[in-house]
């Protein structure tokens, strides 16, 4: 079974072969000792490459050849070496470098100890109406919920199970907040800024319905303040240099973003550090803005023209959910985040904390 095959190398007898990746399962199933087959061919355009000969190996002594100290091997012609008693060999295959690197999975990672560190950022603007106007998105209907309440729920009810403590801070922008009615773009929902903390998705819940009564829905919808805040949060733990927290910010707003230009900055810092941004838009207005910063098609970059280090947004509007169940919500805004989260780790050559060595 072909497991590998190389690039061809044009013009030359002595070919250098870029490094490429294998899974070990694929290779070898997993066997260090299983016996592997080399075969080298002179291409030919018309598919009638010419046998120039081969070896066998195995994992384990491949492992031999370390950075400094290549591995050599010699290339066989079996129908040569039959004819020919002065034959010795097709060839020398030298081995640079051999190394197995285990792959952790988001699983490992939680296993290890990993956290994920919850923020819910609400946005309380003007364009979303009136709260005790039934057409407002923030009105609370007779069932006890709104499309606010259903993001929060169907996104934290899954992330509540890792995290230990489950308490989770919440905090909204956009608002007019007592007694001075100064907007903020940055306060906690349960009015207290040394402690925003709230008792599980039950508990963001409470908070959110107990603040709307005594806040005036004002604007812009301004973004970055709330981004900034977790992502200082975020730098903190890398301080520790080890896979323990990873920060999720779940903003859920109704229309444009008024300050783009600091969103998209504060976006491409953040993707530096150990955080996911999900935005879920409520309503029926233009998302566009927020496609844009949901960087699947493209990198994103800030108006500086820095790029992103790598995606870590994801943007899904709830319009495309409104009769679903809301275990199908949950799949679209979690969909990337195991893959954000082991990439983040992976780039930083962080394994899980409580892992066994490779």
């Amino acid at each position: 079974m072909l497991v590998h095959r190389t690039e061809v190398i044009k013009y030359t007898l002595d070919p250098v072969w870029k490094p490429f990746t294998v899974p070990l399962v694929s290779l070898c199933d997993g066997d260090l000792e299983k016996p592997i087959q080399v075969m080298c061919y002179d291409y030919d355009s018309n598919g009638g490459h010419d046998f120039i000969g081969e070896f066998q190996t195995s994992v384990l002594q491949m492992s031999e050849a370390r950075d400094g100290v290549p591995l050599e091997i010699e290339c066989i012609n079996p129908k040569k070496q039959r004819k020919k008693k002065s034959y010795k060999n097709s060839g020398i295959i030298i081995l640079r470098s051999c190394k197995i690197h285990r792959n952790y999975s988001f699983l490992d990672y939680i296993l290890g100890g990993c956290q994920l560190m919850f923020t819910v950022g609400i946005d309380f603007t003007a364009s979303n109406g009136n709260p005790l106007d039934p057409s407002s998105l923030h009105y609370i209907n007779p069932m006890g919920t709104n499309e606010y309440l259903s993001a929060i729920w169907a996104v934290g009810q899954i992330i509540q199970d890792y995290d230990s403590d489950k308490m989770f801070p919440a905090l909204g922008f956009g608002a007019q907040l007592p007694p001075d009615w100064k907007v903020s773009h940055e306060f906690a929902i349960n009015f207290n800024p040394t402690n925003p903390f709230c008792s599980g998705v039950d508990g963001i819940a409470q908070a959110y319905s107990a603040c709307l009564p005594h806040i005036r829905f004002y604007g812009p919808t301004n973004f970055s303040p709330i981004v900034n805040h977790v992502a200082r949060f975020a730098a903190q733990a890398t301080q520790q240099q080890t896979a323990t927290q990873y920060f999720i910010l779940l903003i859920i707003t109704d229309g444009v973003i008024s300050d783009m230009e600091e969103t998209r900055h504060a976006v491409v810092q953040a993707s530096k550090l150990p955080m996911s941004i999900i935005i879920v838009g409520v309503g029926n207005a233009d998302f566009a803005a927020m496609e844009f910063l949901d960087g699947d098609n493209r990198r994103l970059r800030s108006h500086t023209g820095e790029e992103a280090a790598r995606d870590i947004v994801q943007f899904v509007p709830f319009r495309e959910f409104r009769n679903a169940a809301k275990e199908t919500l949950a799949k679209a805004v979690l969909a990337e985040l195991p893959q954000q989260v082991v990439q983040y780790f992976k780039h930083k050559n962080l394994p899980p904390t409580n892992s066994e060595p490779a």
